[in-house]
């Protein structure tokens, strides 16, 4: 069926090319109608206690989002005028400001210090904007929006949601310059690694396809990330582009056996394809491994990407083959040798000092791991963003001026006895941290009577069953200090209702980091173990799993512990994207390696020689991958504003670099070092293992030799120590010795 398909499409490259370009269409109307959701927060477990409170915030409060106006130097008049004005804006529940609070019949110098001290600080006034829909609702930003054209110069805008408006308004503008930037970097990386002119232009118009193909589809998700819309396309660009490579080299093989290039090109697709589906698994698995975190925002990046690498090697196989035999002659007359060096030298050093690499890559584990275990890492959001944002100005503006660093909203029974109330209130205002109280009970213990107080702020702070406390407090949001307050609030609250919620940036953020520190661990176990699996089934071996998949993990412990050595903090995410992300699509870089090792033994080649030539034939391939990964991540870091974004991306192109550097310096030793080991612990590793029987023949397969026979399959398993191929090929540690006393008489290894 296989060899049909590709048959036809070696024959129909304009159609299939048209087709394929026809697809961009609805691709492209289904990128544009993808909502894109810039609220980390939501993405958290549902049944946790500070996503629980959100939820009631939103219903029956109907305040899902809340922020604060400051106003600073400007008369009562304005203020007033300007609150009556934001009311009328579509999407604001209700605008809190001590005059509508109290009511207008109260004189300002009846309401208690304590009480206006909420609203005034100096020449300054504070009026709390709270919301229908969420934070990263559409509704909210309109309406954000809205209420800035109204304020003026004097007027400073904070609160969680009005950052999350302004990380938009900086990602919709800097998106475009991402992906330029990293296609431009990626076809310079190409440029110096191909040797063709024409045939960095066709790969990047290939994958450039199959990621608008990606994007279109995630319409089905409903919705991602912007985290994900940031570097998925940059991400999918680097993992996809060994796809491409290979198809090309495999058909360029072909070409000396077939006198037609379609011929050659269908015979190519097949074998790519088995290939790039075996490969690409380790890829997929490191992506769907995101899906286990209990943070959803890991299954969104893990969905996105894995649907991304399966349309990368569908593009590849179906689409790619069709564009280069269109610009087959194009590809012929712009050629130009490869600027990449020749490795055999290099090669040779490694190996005469295998032993020192191998000892050097054992010792290099417990420094890595100590150092990837203590990088600083950051939970505040809005420390990735520039400071000189609106919304990062005002947010110091309220800290400084109103001592608010972070606000918790409190949820509890509407009929707790008022003299638990008063407990309660007492006790909250002398926690250490806490700078105000507000609430419905509150404004009665200063004497307001209930009559005065206006029906909108009752059914603001009394609503279905439920009354809402809000806490300001002036530690920030992610700091030990606000960790201990929220427990500290939480023994308070549950004492006079078990059933209390506290909900708000910091308590959602405390949630987060309590977790992201579990999914790490899961995800990246499930990856290794996913990799690993993978790995033994193509070697059908124990030990080839373990060192390959230990070797990328020192480079990715490398990576990490990176920000250790330079004093960095990076955000909770990375790690674990990293993580699952480097030893996924970097894995391969080893994989290559030993395949070519296993297969040059096959041949018959000794373990010096065979490794010689596997360094020599994978370091062109893992570089030209590396490369277009580094540099296609790292034009990202260079311009984007978002340190999330930036540290992500440096840390994906750093990772590429170091995977690389493992795989052509350590590997090859670890590889020779370690193969009489792989010979005792693997099955079929010195031999390829014999073709099976057709079913009901009692003939061999015509591929195989005529003086090879195929034992029974249950005498298989019990010829297999005493078989004839066994007495051709010395004992692995008997071989090994005669090769280094061949290499040490003769250095000069036979070069490919």
């Amino acid at each position: 069926m296989l060899e049909k398909i590709a048959h036809w499409l070696s024959r129909k490259p304009k159609i299939v090319a048209l087709t394929a370009v026809l697809l961009l269409i609805p691709s492209a109307l289904g990128f544009i109608a993808t909502r894109v959701n810039y609220d980390i927060l939501s993405y958290l477990p549902e049944d946790l206690g500070s996503a629980r409170g959100e939820r009631l915030l939103e219903e029956p409060f109907h305040m899902a989002a809340t922020s604060m106006l400051v106003v600073e130097g400007m008369p009562a008049g304005y203020t007033n005028r300007l609150i009556n004005d934001i009311k009328a804006v579509p999407g604001v529940s209700s605008v809190v400001w001590l005059s509508n609070l109290v009511g207008v019949q109260i004189p300002m110098e009846m309401i208690p210090a304590n009480f206006r001290d909420i609203f005034f600080s100096g020449d300054a006034t504070m009026i709390i904007i709270q919301y229908e829909k969420a934070g990263a609702s559409d509704e909210t930003m309109h309406a954000i929006d809205a209420i800035r054209e109204l304020c003026s110069e004097r007027c400073f805008l904070a609160g969680f949601s009005v950052v999350m408006k302004d990380t938009k308004d900086l990602m919709d503008s800097e998106l475009p310059v991402f992906v330029g930037l990293a296609v431009l970097l990626a076809l310079a990386a190409m440029m110096l690694t191909l040797e063709s002119t024409v045939l960095p232009f066709l790969f990047l118009g290939g994958i450039g396809m199959a990621i608008l193909y990606n994007f279109g589809t995630n319409i089905f998700l409903g919705e991602i990330s912007y985290i994900t819309k940031a570097i998925a396309a940059v991400l999918q660009l680097g993992v996809s582009m060994d796809y491409s490579i290979f198809l090309y080299h495999r058909y360029k093989e072909e070409q000396g056996h077939f006198d037609d290039n379609r011929d050659a090109m269908a015979r190519a697709v097949v074998a790519a394809f088995t290939s790039l589906s075996g490969s690409s698994m380790t890829t997929i698995a490191g992506f769907l491994a995101l899906c286990s975190m209990r943070l959803t925002l890991g299954r969104d990046i893990g969905l996105v990407m894995a649907k991304g690498v399966v349309l990368g090697v569908a593009t590849v196989v179906l689409v790619l083959p069709a564009l280069i035999l269109l610009f087959d002659r194009q590809i012929e007359k712009h050629k130009h040798k490869s600027l990449l060096p020749d490795f055999d030298r290099a090669n040779g050093f490694i190996l005469r000092h295998r032993r020192f690499f191998f000892v050097l890559f054992l010792l290099l584990f417990l420094p890595a791991l100590y150092a990837q275990n203590h990088a600083g890492i950051y939970y505040k959001l809005d420390e990735s963003l520039p400071k000189d944002l609106p919304s990062i100005v005002a947010n110091e503006k309220l800290k400084d001026d109103f001592d608010m660093a972070s606000s918790h909203f409190i949820i509890l029974r509407d009929d707790v006895a008022a003299t638990d109330m008063n407990a309660l209130e007492n006790a909250i205002g002398d926690v250490e941290g806490v700078t105000s109280v507000l609430s419905y009970h509150a404004m009665l213990g200063t004497g307001i009577p209930d009559f005065f107080i206006p029906e909108a702020v009752k059914d603001m702070l009394k609503q279905g069953g439920y009354q809402m406390m809000m806490v300001n407090s002036s530690f920030a949001t992610a700091s030990d200090e606000a960790a201990d307050q929220l427990a500290r609030l939480d023994d308070l609250v549950t004492a006079v209702d078990p059933d209390a919620l506290i909900t708000g940036e910091a308590a959602m953020t405390n949630d987060l980091i309590e977790t992201t520190n579990l999914d790490f661990t899961v995800a990246n176990n499930l990856s290794v173990a996913a990799i690993f699996l993978i790995v033994a089934v193509v070697f059908h071996s124990l030990t080839v799993p373990l060192v390959l998949v230990a070797a990328i993990e020192l480079a990715i412990f490398i990576n990490q512990g990176a920000a250790y050595f330079t004093g960095a903090s990076v955000p909770f995410i990375a790690p674990t994207i990293i993580s699952c992300v480097q030893l996924g699509a970097t894995v391969d870089y080893a994989i290559l390696m030993t395949t070519r090792f296993q297969e040059e033994l096959r041949s018959g080649k000794g373990r010096m020689e065979a490794i010689r030539i596997a360094a020599n034939s994978s370091n062109a391939s893992i570089i030209t991958s590396a490369l277009v990964l580094f540099c296609a991540t790292l034009g990202v870091s260079f311009v984007s504003s978002v340190d999330l974004i930036g540290s992500i991306c440096v840390m994906l192109a750093r990772g590429a670099l170091i995977s690389a550097v493992m795989s052509m310096t350590v590997m090859p030793s670890i590889l020779c070092v370690c193969e009489p080991l792989f010979g005792k612990t693997s099955l079929h590793w010195r031999k390829a293992p014999p073709p099976r029987k057709r079913r009901g023949a009692g003939t061999v397969s015509p591929e195989t030799p005529a003086e090879e026979t195929v034992p029974p399959p249950d005498a298989e398993d019990a010829a297999l120590p005493a078989a004839p191929a066994a007495a051709a090929v010395p004992p692995p540690a008997e071989e090994g010795q005669a090769e280094e006393r061949q290499e040490e008489a003769a250095p000069a290894i036979q070069r490919t």
